[in-house]
């Protein structure tokens, strides 16, 4: 009996460590469960959740009507866009020096980008002043519309909504279509849907295809790769510093250090997007260009 007192004693001395155990947790051991519910910031809080961006922020509330017509707050950035537009071109262009200032100098090296650049390089003198009025608006709308996106207490890209892309794919459609009937309407149905060089039995699987692609895919790709990298580009902003904000304001501690991180990131895509907006710009015009360029080519 003496020798099962002190067992008895060891026994009640030993500390029995309880884990809580937490209805509908999942299986982990109590200790690991409770070192990551200790790591994990509060995100289920009433007033500390995350919220990340949606497809929500490109259907802002209607702020009035003009007669039937709503209007928000993306149409008006938009008509802001086309103000500033204007404004500028206007005012580079109106009183031209032969030595010219600093701001005719900027306007006048975007107007001879778009015009040495691209049309007369893709189209050749005679076309490219020709239709040169039509790319220089397609050039400076779509980057003034793209530049909105970083600008503060507008972010948001006037292009991020389907209606401006798929306007200017519709006047770059009307546009080739137009140059290619008008320099004549039998070549451009030729070399439009029966390229040369082709088999004539291969013209039953060509032909088809030529027609999908020229006079149905070319307005969609114009109008999606427009409107798709602006929408993703703006929500990896959001994103960026929406988690800055949850990380410095709402998790804090520790988790500050992430902020700065996601703080970093968000500047370094800014950048990003800049460069975005001018070869977003760039590229529609471009391809219209080409398209105009393929219409009124002799053969292809």
């Amino acid at each position: 009996m003496p020798a099962a007192r002190p067992r008895a004693l060891a026994l009640c001395s030993t500390p029995t460590i309880v884990a809580p155990v937490l209805t509908g947790a999942p299986k982990l051991e109590p200790a690991l469960f409770n070192l990551a519910a200790t790591l994990t910031p509060r995100l289920a809080s009433s007033d500390g959740e995350f919220h990340g961006p949606s497809i929500d922020e490109f259907f802002p509330e209607i702020l009035f009507h003009v007669g039937p017509i709503p209007v928000n707050r993306i149409h008006l950035i938009q008509l802001l866009s086309v103000i500033a537009v204007v404004l500028i071109l206007w005012l580079g262009t109106r009183r031209m020096k032969v030595v010219p200032g600093r701001f005719q100098s900027l306007v006048e090296m975007g107007l001879g980008f778009v015009r040495g650049g691209i049309a007369h390089d893709l189209l050749g003198r005679k076309d490219g002043d020709r239709f040169l009025p039509i790319l220089t608006t397609i050039f400076f709308m779509v980057l003034f519309m793209n530049i909105t996106g970083i600008i503060p207490f507008l972010n948001m890209p006037g292009t991020a909504i389907i209606a401006v892309p798929l306007t200017l794919a519709v006047v770059s459609y009307v546009t080739f279509i137009y140059a290619g009937i008008k320099k004549s309407p039998k070549n451009f149905f030729k070399n439009a849907l029966f390229p040369s060089g082709v088999p004539w039995p291969v013209y039953f699987i060509v032909t088809p295809i030529e027609l999908i692609s020229t006079f149905i895919i070319r307005p969609v790709t114009l109008t999606l790769r427009l409107l798709m990298n602006l929408v993703v580009g703006h929500m990896i902003l959001v994103l960026c510093f929406a988690a800055t904000q949850f990380f410095f304001f709402t998790a804090g501690g520790g988790w500050a250090a992430l902020g700065i991180g996601t703080l970093a990131f968000g500047g370094a895509f800014t950048l990003f997007e800049i460069l975005v907006a001018v070869l977003q710009a760039y590229v529609f015009t471009v391809l219209t260009a080409v398209y105009i360029q393929l219409a009124v080519a002799e053969e292809h």
